[in-house]
């Protein structure tokens, strides 16, 4: 499935959707067994030469175009492959390969209304929706289809919009012609809604594909009575963002999956990390009041930090994990927060690599006073920290933090305790710590 961009939309030159045909055989409503016999005699060998990878199973004669000026006669074949969607073939007599037309292209009226001449008879091609399936299937997506038409053709690629039942849409992008051996992408029309492309879906309204978002707050259960809505973006694994304002003033950006189902809630105040952030509630207000709490909790935590900025992290059921940038301090840290809100820890950006967390707002280098307090305690007083590394968790659930020394002096390696809280237990002098992990391999160490 087609996650991010529109690289089609750019580059699309969109051939005829169907021939121009005006056929010397008699029009006729029902299919004769006369036209059925000559097309399984003929069509097969055609329909291979066109790049159909199916059965042809069932197929008629449908009738021929001569033009006298060109002095070309073409010849119109339609073909019930065994799986996959129905064709019809344009044999030209002056052309080396057919050219091959869905059902669902031929099967659309012309520029005046009228009803195509070429459109599919056959038993087996009447119903396009479920001949559409094994595209559907290959490019990954959950829809029961609705509606569906053709958009055209580039000499390699074939474009289908598709609507699906509950609102959702999709172009599907297929070779040429449109088998489902060949590869097959999807791309939300929630994209192309807000795109400037020569593509755009028609068979619904965008009104119609945010309805999700209505669905997802109920889901949701946060008290939100959706008043604004917006599509905001779609990851490169299929999950679409949407940002919802409340009726209370309140907003929230909701997750869901490619077929719709509600993922995730995050509150408009930590979205920042999601696109361009909510856009349709006043976030500002809602991050001053969020980066407040912080500080409350951080201070009950036993670190005191005015937090200015703050960046949600990855967290487990029943935590909040947030980096702090402190105002009244170089150094940040790590808050795991959780309720109650005694259970609550801050690291240091210097510790919180060994919990796990790594500062990207505040760089650790500004916490290193951490580690050299933790030196002093240990005996080792005339170490300043410059830098430093973990080394990981070893086998009796320890971790060790190799350090070196701003007087360029060899370092040493920390042994830390990580149950039930971080706590360093002993250090060795990196000249004496070649068994552990490989060594010392900072700066100054070696």
């Amino acid at each position: 499935m087609r996650r991010i961009g529109i690289g089609l939309a750019a580059a699309l030159i969109v051939g005829a959707l169907a021939p121009v045909a005006v056929l010397s055989a008699p029009k006729q409503a029902d299919v004769t067994e006369a036209a059925r016999k000559q097309g399984m005699a003929e069509a097969p060998p055609f329909a291979a030469a066109a790049g159909l990878t199916c059965k042809v199973v069932d197929a008629r004669f449908v009738g021929k175009n001569q033009d006298q000026k060109a002095k070309t006669t073409a010849s119109f074949y339609e073909v019930d492959c065994d799986q996959g969607l129905g064709f019809v073939l344009e044999v030209d007599s002056n052309q080396p390969k057919p050219k091959s037309f869905s059902c669902i292209e031929v099967g659309q009226p012309g520029a005046d209304g009228k009803p195509s001449t070429l459109a599919c008879k056959l038993p087996g091609n009447l119903d396009t929706k479920a001949d559409l399936a094994p595209l559907i299937q290959k490019a990954g997506v959950a829809c029961a289809v609705d509606k569906v038409r053709a958009i055209g053709q580039s000499p390699s690629n074939s474009y289908l919009e598709v609507a699906c039942q509950g609102g959702a849409g999709f172009i599907l992008e297929a070779g040429s012609p449109p088998v489902a051996s060949s590869p097959v992408e999807a791309t939300s029309c929630l994209i192309y809604d807000e795109a400037n492309s020569n593509i755009k879906c028609e068979l619904s309204d965008k009104a119609a594909r945010l309805a999700v978002v209505d669905q997802l707050a109920a889901q949701a259960k946060v008290g939100c009575t959706v008043k604004d809505k917006r599509y905001v973006l779609t990851t490169k694994e299929g999950d679409n963002y949407f940002e919802a304002s409340c009726t209370d003033g309140k907003g929230y950006m909701f997750k869901a999956n490619a077929a719709g189902q509600y993922g995730a809630t995050i509150e408009c105040a930590k979205a920042d990390f999601v696109g361009d952030g909510c856009t349709l509630t006043d976030a500002r207000a809602a991050q001053t009041e969020q980066a407040g709490l912080y500080t409350r909790l951080a201070k009950g935590a036993g670190f005191d930090c005015a937090v200015g900025k703050y960046a949600p992290l990855p967290s487990p059921a029943g935590k909040d994990v947030v980096e702090l940038q402190c105002s009244n301090r170089p150094d940040g840290a790590i808050g795991v927060f959780a309720n109650p809100a005694s259970s609550s820890v801050v690291y240091d950006c210097a510790r919180a690599q060994i919990a796990g967390y790594r500062c990207v707002i505040t760089k650790s280098d500004a916490a290193n006073k951490y580690l050299t307090e933790d030196l002093k305690k240990l005996g080792k007083t005339t170490c300043d920290v410059k830098s430093s590394r973990v080394l990981g968790k070893t086998a009796k659930g320890t971790a060790f933090v190799e350090v070196n020394c701003a007087d360029g002096l060899a370092g040493y390696m920390i042994e830390y305790a990580i149950e039930p809280k971080i706590n360093a237990t002993g250090v060795t002098g990196c000249a004496f710590a070649k068994g552990i992990a490989g060594g010392c391999k900072l700066p100054g160490n070696t």
